[in-house]
């Protein structure tokens, strides 16, 4: 099968075995707990994750046994007992074709708003939360991006999670344990998604979206793990060759050093101009910085491998300190952008930093 035939629950989610093997083990066991933590970089299939646990805790073709006593409620009997094969959701009944839709009234989608996840949020969820369910065997609470959470959120959450309603699962996602309360942590079971495989990625690029292998080698590469990523790259607008736009960003950032103020100021404007891709091009800076420090301890680890000579001769020019501090900065840009500050001003204070010496 490729990588991507399965378009629904959990055989859809790439290079995931492990965590999809204890998801499923849960649901099998009827031991699925009120709360679980997804943790993970961007892009590596956490939501899609909770979509189909959503989706197997309600479809209709699933019997009820495999849900905890705490959650378990009688089976409609709508789908006949002979189709009943797995507890992978079937994505036919009336079930799993709302969740897959969004228009599942059991299923809420809790983010961001803005920054930040808020305490008003929380506290409308709170209020859902205090009535049944409307249809659904289990309510399934999805709070993406949790590290999100102001303190105030947080705070308002952890009552929710002390003091769970029944038929209902909270699962979080963050990209790691560190940006949430410990509190919050103590009372979910945490599940980790790691970076998808190079070669898995190169695949989906190539038999899915129809890129060439040299394409989708280096899309691959720049994702870092990243399926959303890569998939962004190759949907790009035009088509943007990577191969190229990838050689470009160096170059102009090597010559920072020694160009003009106009000359800076001039790679700040174009990247302003290309904001559809931004966040893909600043993430090629930011591998650029850390390849150069990786090269000095780790060499087999640079993701850049193709450009191995290179990065070997820029890193031995360099301190780690001042490569760490060019780390920082690129991802103090990131940080401004997703808070909608003035792109051109956030590009040129990043691009004067990237000069210094």
């Amino acid at each position: 099968m490729s990588v991507y035939e399965s378009t629904f629950g959990f055989e859809s989610i790439l290079g995931q075995e492990q965590p999809i093997r204890l998801l499923t083990t849960l649901l099998q066991n009827g031991t699925i707990p009120h709360a679980l933590l997804f943790i993970g970089i961007e892009g590596v299939g956490k939501r899609t994750a909770a979509m189909a646990l959503a989706m197997a805790c309600n479809c209709k073709a699933i019997e009820p046994e495999h849900f905890s006593e705490r959650m378990k409620i009688r089976f409609d009997g709508n789908i006949p007992s002979d189709q009943i094969t797995s507890i992978s959701p079937c994505g036919r009944c009336n079930s799993c074709r709302k969740i897959e839709s969004g228009n599942h009234p059991d299923i809420i989608l809790l983010k961001p708003s803005g920054p930040f996840i808020r305490i008003g949020q929380i506290r409308d969820l709170c209020g859902t939360l205090a009535m049944k369910p409307y249809e659904a065997r289990l309510r399934v609470v999805i709070i993406s991006d949790a590290q999100a959470m102001n303190p105030s959120a947080g705070n308002a959450l952890l009552k929710v999670l002390e003091e769970p309603p029944d038929r209902t699962i909270l699962i979080l996602t963050a990209l790691q344990t560190s940006d949430l309360l410990p509190t919050i942590l103590s009372r979910c079971q945490h599940i980790r998604f790691n970076p998808v495989s190079r070669k898995n990625l190169e695949l989906l690029l190539i038999q899915r979206y129809g890129a060439n292998p040299d394409e989708a080698k280096i899309m691959a590469i720049m994702a870092n793990g990243s399926v959303s990523k890569a998939v962004s790259m190759i949907n790009s607008i035009n088509r943007v060759n990577w191969i190229n736009r990838r050689i470009w960003l160096i170059n102009e950032v090597e010559s920072l050093p020694v160009s003009s103020i106009g000359s800076r100021m001039a790679f700040a404007e174009k990247l302003s101009k290309s904001k559809e891709i931004l966040a893909e091009s600043l993430e090629v800076i930011k591998f650029w910085f850390r390849d150069l420090v990786v090269c000095k301890y780790h060499p087999e680890r640079i993701i850049n491998r193709d450009l191995n000579d290179r990065i070997q001769r820029a890193s031995e020019k360099m301190k780690v300190a001042s490569l760490i501090s060019k780390i920082k900065d690129v991802e103090s840009a990131q940080k401004n952008i997703q808070a909608n500050t003035n792109l051109r001003l956030t590009l040129e204070v990043l691009i004067m930093r990237l000069a210094k010496v």
